[in-house]
């Protein structure tokens, strides 16, 4: 079976839009910014054999402030841009009580289901605590990017860092 890093989207591949200290997801192509450093670090996780797969949250098409058109754009374009193996989106919001919706583990169990993946032998690595305890609830290691973003921390993880060029050679030191 395959060892993968299961990545938010959101504040670790791009820059989130933060507005009095939250996180929210850029709204169009044309705003989504991929962060610097994000291309090597998957590169180097590609190259050791890992597979990528973003795991991320997508309520405001569920709350009908954002299309689903322009999610599959955002990813399109993730996917041109970056070595990604698979995008996976939970487009619901907390009360229609999914199994997706991380904190719940059910995008990292799909995908390890869909792509022949060990989560034990695998990492998520998140920057908020929704993240962090979908790996956690899956079986993964989690990895915290701390933004520094005005809410709820996560209590438990891995490790601690400043983004994920370093979460990238921590995992590569780990293996």
């Amino acid at each position: 079976m395959k060892r993968a890093v299961f990545l938010d989207r959101d504040g670790v591949i791009n820059a989130s839009v933060v507005r009095n200290g939250k996180p929210y997801p850029p709204g169009s192509v044309e705003e989504m910014e991929i962060l610097p450093g994000v291309g090597a670090a998957l590169a180097k996780l590609h190259a050791a054999g890992f597979e990528l797969v973003v795991v991320t949250n997508q309520p405001d098409v569920a709350r009908g402030t954002q299309s689903r058109a322009a999610i599959d754009a955002m990813h399109d374009h993730l996917q041109r841009e970056l070595p990604l193996d698979a995008i996976y989106a939970c487009f619901h919001d907390d009360a229609d009580n999914c199994a997706c919706r991380k904190p719940k583990p059910g995008l990292l169990v799909n995908a390890a289901h869909d792509r022949g993946i060990d989560l034990a032998r695998s990492f998520m690595v998140g920057d908020r605590w929704r993240d962090t305890d979908a790996g956690l609830a899956a079986g993964c290691r989690a990895i915290f990017i701390d933004r520094g973003y005005s809410e709820r921390k996560p209590e438990r993880f891995a490790v601690n860092v400043a983004g994920l060029p370093e979460a990238a050679a921590w995992i590569l030191e780990q293996t």
